[in-house]
């Protein structure tokens, strides 16, 4: 193991350099599971809204439906980052979260596609969200735990690869399943299609899977181990077996946040806004804008679904290709200029959904939005880490998604409105608000971030 030096950071941390590197297949190993995470992630955002209409929900309800992810991200990551900040035992700090979330994860995925009526549906998108949450940030911290400063940016841009590729799977999953293998992708009112439960079925075998081969192919630093790389000091709290009130500490974190952090987080929030504004109106905006104003439940809106599906698939695909080169751009151009760079690329994405009704050309649409997907994913994690002190990596993660759901809970409490004042004849309209917040986010970066 090599030699633990330290630098001081401007807030007057200690930054971890101690760390040994990791070979490639060690950094795959880290993230192999998010492969599984969003599979379900994937299938949940390029079919929950097509769930929700084929059991009667209106376009103007479908974001308060869609309010369970920010509304369980905003209350579960938090919390689960602090206890595992906090856990240590035979499994080791963050793996338990890893696999007790595939596992709810795994469940949510097989009742949602089956429920019988819009509020079960509902109730199981809840759970799976909740689910996805227990798993996803430990995923985000255990990259930051694991690495050194230097393969930072490696370990999220392969974690994003991880990331597009599962997504690019699961979105297409339902047109491969109909188009390929004959599935049935047709059903009666108000039943979700046999492709798409299918779809479901085996994106929760995967799930599980792929979580399970990162908790048996990974070991963890101990809470000593990473002590000594931060310079020797003391164990964290709980290890010392000091007690400290959880809300209280959350709550100081909270305020105590570094400047770094409070910069990457209102590039987040306009970034994120664009993003849930997709996943929400994909479907309805194909389906009204560029196949003939198809309704739900007919076999148009059901085409139109699983084109989303693959122009989901195909912008994941992009993010996927795109990672690979993220670290080399990064080194020449900066993380700051490369990540503007990329949300721009990804507004004139978005943007374009208004200039056709071809949805063959949406395909160039998804280039730019799979290249803004891969750096919000990648670049504000790589920034953020070096900034944060080893001992309270899982909280701060967990603090820093609360600007990841935020702008869910905006987006999904005045768009409806919006698109019902607005835009009442083509809700198309709302992909150029998506734009502009990634153009916002874009202008906000574009200066260095770092400390």
């Amino acid at each position: 193991m090599q030699s633990t030096t330290l630098t001081a950071t401007a807030a007057g941390t200690l930054a971890v350099a101690g760390k040994p590197r990791l070979g490639l297949v060690a950094i795959g190993n880290l993230s192999f599971g998010f492969f599984g995470i969003q599979i379900a992630f994937a299938l949940q955002t390029a079919n929950v809204s097509r769930i929700f209409q084929t059991l009667g929900a209106s376009i103007d309800a479908l974001p308060i439906l869609w309010i369970a992810g920010p509304m369980t991200g905003l209350l579960v990551q938090p919390i689960i980052g602090y206890l595992s900040d906090r856990t240590w035992g035979r499994f080791g700090r963050r793996r338990p979260y890893f696999l007790g979330g595939a596992l709810l994860s795994a469940t949510a995925l097989v009742l949602l596609p089956n429920a019988s009526f819009l509020w079960l549906a509902v109730v199981a998108f809840w759970l799976l969200d909740i689910s996805l949450n227990v798993s996803m940030e430990p995923f985000r911290a255990f990259v930051g735990d694991m690495l050194p400063e230097e393969q930072r940016t490696t370990g999220y841009a392969v974690q994003t690869i991880f990331i597009g590729v599962g997504a690019l799977a699961a979105s297409a999953a339902p047109w491969l399943f109909r188009n390929v293998l004959g599935v049935a992708g047709d059903a009666p009112a108000g039943i979700v299609p046999e492709n798409v439960r299918l779809a479901f079925y085996v994106g929760a075998a995967a799930l599980f899977a792929a979580v399970l081969w990162t908790v048996l192919s990974t070991r963890e630093y101990s809470p000593q181990e990473l002590a000594r790389f931060a310079g020797g000091a003391a164990p964290a709290p709980d290890v010392a077996g000091e007690r400290v009130h959880p809300l209280r500490e959350l709550l100081g974190d909270l305020l105590a946040m570094p400047a770094v952090m409070r910069r990457l987080a209102v590039i987040q929030f306009f970034s994120w806004c664009g993003f849930f504004v997709l996943w929400i109106y994909g479907t309805p905006v194909v389906a009204f804008h560029h196949f003939g104003g198809a309704a739900p439940g007919t076999a148009a809106y059901n085409a139109a679904g699983d084109y989303v599906g693959n122009l989901f698939a195909a912008y994941n695909g992009v993010a996927a290709v795109y990672a690979f080169l993220l670290a080399p751009l990064a080194a020449r151009f900066g993380r700051e200029r490369l990540h503007a760079v990329n949300l721009i690329a990804g507004a004139a994405g978005f943007a374009s959904f208004l200039l056709t009704r071809n949805p063959a050309l949406l395909y160039l649409s998804m280039v730019g939005v799979g290249m803004a997907w891969a750096s919000v994913l990648t670049m504000p994690y790589a920034l953020l880490c070096g900034a944060l002190p080893y001992r309270k990596l899982g909280v701060y993660m967990g603090i820093f998604n609360f600007f990841i759901v935020l702008p869910q809970l905006v987006v999904a409490g005045v768009m409806g409105a919006v698109v019902r004042s607005a835009f009442p004849l083509d809700p198309a309209g709302v992909m150029a608000l998506a734009g502009t917040s990634l153009l916002v986010a874009a202008s906000l970066g574009w200066r260095r971030i770092r400390a």
